[in-house]
């Protein structure tokens, strides 16, 4: 029997409220306190681990405390300091750079328009609507390797392709709840719906999933 969007939808927002219930503190899991932190971060995480970015963001912050700071930094010692996640002077060269931009041409402040975003080295679409999402609260959806296979078991897109995922997931989910539910799916995509074996008896949406093996 073919599930129509109503049922769909309902059954999305179903999930969702449980999901809230069981990660209640989900957010973000890269450290930031600032708007171009978040950024910095971000850059730091090409090819690299969020638990690394963190351990070395909590220092780099204390060190470089404002845009300017990274903007007009010495790209030596820049590089230095972020060695360990890899790929050091290109990473920096675009930290560098995206800061310089938003000092010179933004006056300090990370632009909240995904041209604008787009726009800085470095910065691709996620992590602009990363972006736009957590700093200035813009409805917007981020499609991960999490994302696409949680949604796919729960049969709430039938795509491969992460722009109908996308499109799929912003027509059965309500707008307001985007962000929140892409850090909800992150969540219990590593700590019950694994790649290798998820755990579908501890799942708190098992009756909801059509590929529960309950």
């Amino acid at each position: 029997m073919i599930e129509t969007l109503v049922r769909k939808k309902q059954r999305a927002s179903k999930s969702y409220s449980l999901l809230k219930s069981a990660y209640p503190n989900a957010q973000s899991p890269l450290y930031y306190t600032a708007p171009h932190e978040l950024l910095v971060a971000n850059l730091l995480l090409d090819y690299c681990t969020r638990e690394r970015v963190n351990s070395v963001t909590k220092k780099l912050f204390n060190k470089y405390h404002s845009p300017i700071d990274f903007a007009y930094c010495n790209l030596d010692s820049l590089a230095e300091d972020i060695h360990s996640t890899g790929n050091q002077n290109e990473k920096a060269n675009k930290i560098k750079q995206a800061c310089l931009i938003i000092v010179e041409q933004y006056s300090g402040v990370v632009p909240s328009s995904i041209d604008d975003l787009l726009g800085l080295p470095g910065v691709g679409k996620e992590t602009a609507k990363c972006i736009m999402g957590e700093i200035y609260n813009i409805p917007t959806i981020m499609i991960d390797t999490h994302m696409v296979r949680i949604m796919k078991l729960l049969g709430l897109t039938r795509g491969n392709n992460p722009k109908i995922i996308e499109s799929e997931v912003m027509d059965t989910f309500e707008k307001k709840v985007w962000l929140k539910l892409f850090h909800l799916i992150n969540h219990h995509g590593r700590a019950v719906c694994t790649e290798r074996k998820p755990h579908c008896k501890a799942c708190v949406i098992n009756k909801l999933c059509p590929s529960s093996h309950v």
